[in-house]
């Protein structure tokens, strides 16, 4: 089909008379273009169809362009921060696993751990009743704990969970392991500046960093629009964690350190003051010669009155281990020759491999010890 289309005004250096055009329809627009790759001329544009047929689509706009590839980037931004996510509890998980392990094993040899900072302050944490849950050394909890969130670190970018777990419950999971962690560490912390006022722990301290790290790491993958949701999640274990604690413990963290019976004893010496018997003096040669010791705390009135039977000469003789030199209060390691003399009671008597509970008599303990009597040195 042809057209005969007459177009006004034209410029009239272009057209002086009617233009003969194949199968277009009216001109739509006229539109200046002052650029081309050759030349600089008129546009006239013009459509070419045939009868019947549909226009082509049009194409995009820049602003359509620009939200399509912004919403390209958001889509492979959350991918990313998703696996980043997966990525720093599989590795933050790691390094807590590493170190409870290392505190595991220390416990389960009765070692002493090696502190950063120097000095025994962390002894003093790791080995006091704090580090026990029902039983349980704390150390072992974290090994269970950070080594669940290092393999949910690793197995959910694959969505290879066991037991037919989704990944949506999967992330619930990872998210209610960190909630626990994050509380038990606040708990701790609570402990460490009230109960061990002065006293620093530096894997305390790392272990809830580490903690607290992978709980906001996980919170920030849930999103402001899940982030609800899962709120009634998190208090809900945190709740758990806290009473669980209080329970093992036997305090509660709503109290202050002031209104606890707390007893804090700085260590003393006492003066003995009766003089020696010489059957005390050759008693006392006699068990330090065959390696007895004596286990004793300073505030012990028993371990005073034991001293006292053998005289102020005498007991500078005996071989004395005092399990607590720094002093006492709640919660404070005991001397680890203490510790493995796996002790009931003050004084104790270690004789020839021999355990003997309580305060002796004189004679008594020369029987024990197989000390042989003469006339020298006979008690009076």
């Amino acid at each position: 089909m042809v057209s005969f289309i007459t177009i006004s005004p034209l410029p009239p250096t272009l057209f002086s008379r009617t233009s003969l055009l194949p199968s277009v329809q009216p001109l739509r627009s006229l539109a200046p273009i002052t650029q081309f790759k050759k030349a600089l001329c008129w546009d006239w544009k013009v459509n070419c169809m045939s009868s019947g047929s549909s226009p082509p689509p049009p194409p995009p706009t820049p602003s359509d362009s620009t939200e399509s590839e912004s919403e390209s980037e958001t889509q492979s931004f959350s991918s990313d921060w998703s696996i980043s996510t997966y990525t720093w509890c599989a590795s933050i998980g790691t390094v807590g696993f590493l170190e409870t392990a290392y505190l595991t094993y220390l416990k389960l040899t009765d070692s002493d751990a090696f502190c950063p900072i120097g000095g025994g302050s962390c002894g003093d944490v790791l080995n006091s009743d704090y580090a026990v849950v029902f039983g349980v050394p704390l150390p072992v909890i974290g090994f269970v704990a950070y080594g669940l969130v290092a393999s949910l670190g690793l197995l959910l970018p694959g969505k290879s969970l066991p037991f037919g777990i989704g990944e949506n419950y999967g992330r619930f999971i990872l998210l209610a392991s960190t909630a626990s962690m994050a509380a038990a560490s606040g708990y701790f912390l609570y402990i460490l500046s009230s109960e061990f006022s002065g006293v620093s722990c530096s894997y305390c301290l790392l272990s809830a960093f580490l903690s607290f790290s992978l709980f906001f790491i996980t919170l920030k993958d849930f999103g402001l629009q899940e982030i609800p949701k899962a709120l009634g999640l998190q208090l809900c274990v945190a709740s758990l964690v806290i009473f669980a604690l209080n329970t093992s413990y036997g305090t509660s963290p709503a109290i202050s350190s002031s209104s606890l019976a707390e007893i804090d004893l700085p260590y003393v010496t006492y003066e003995i003051t009766t003089p020696s018997s010489p059957f005390a003096l050759s008693l006392a040669k006699h068990l330090h010669s065959i390696g007895a010791k004596m286990y004793g705390a300073f505030w012990c009135s028993h371990c005073l009155e034991q001293k006292q039977m053998f005289g102020k000469e005498a007991s500078k003789m005996l071989d004395y281990v005092e399990c607590f030199p720094n002093g006492y209060k709640k919660g404070i390691q005991i001397a680890k020759a203490c510790a493995d003399a796996k002790l009931e009671g003050f004084p104790t008597w270690v004789i020839n491999g021999e355990v003997f509970s309580g305060d002796q008599e004189l004679p008594e303990l020369a029987r024990l010890s197989g000390f042989e009597q003469n006339e020298s040195n006979q008690p009076s």
